[in-house]
């Protein structure tokens, strides 16, 4: 099941990128050539190829989502439900710091008079 997941969300995210970079940045039709697509006589027009672009991302956005959250839920099965706040404190007790050693004296300059 993860590793049909995996693929899955790999497949999905690689047309992700393809859907995201087919579009324009202005919002406009396909990002490849086309032009206005006004009278082409192309498949979509302008302004239902941007629709039909941004749908599509969409549903692949959700789509990618789902599989996350579907490989943690398959990550977290079966693993140990207790938390490091719940454990106890440590057995051994914690040694103490040993005393700092003491620091040379540099030379002795005379006072001034």
């Amino acid at each position: 099941m993860q590793t049909l997941l995996l693929v899955a969300e790999l497949i999905i995210s690689l047309a992700l990128i393809c859907f995201i970079l087919l579009q324009r940045s202005e919002g406009g039709a396909l990002g490849m050539g086309g032009g206005s697509g006004g009278g082409m006589g192309g498949l979509f027009t302008a302004r239902g190829a941007a629709d039909t672009l941004t749908r599509t991302t969409a549903i692949l956005a959700f789509l990618f989502f789902v599989t996350c959250i579907g490989l943690n839920i398959l990550a977290l099965k079966g693993r140990d439900q207790t938390s490091i706040l719940d454990s106890a404190a440590p057995s051994t007790p914690i040694p103490a710091k040993p005393a700092a050693p003491a620091l040379p004296t540099g030379p002795s300059v005379p006072k001034p008079q």
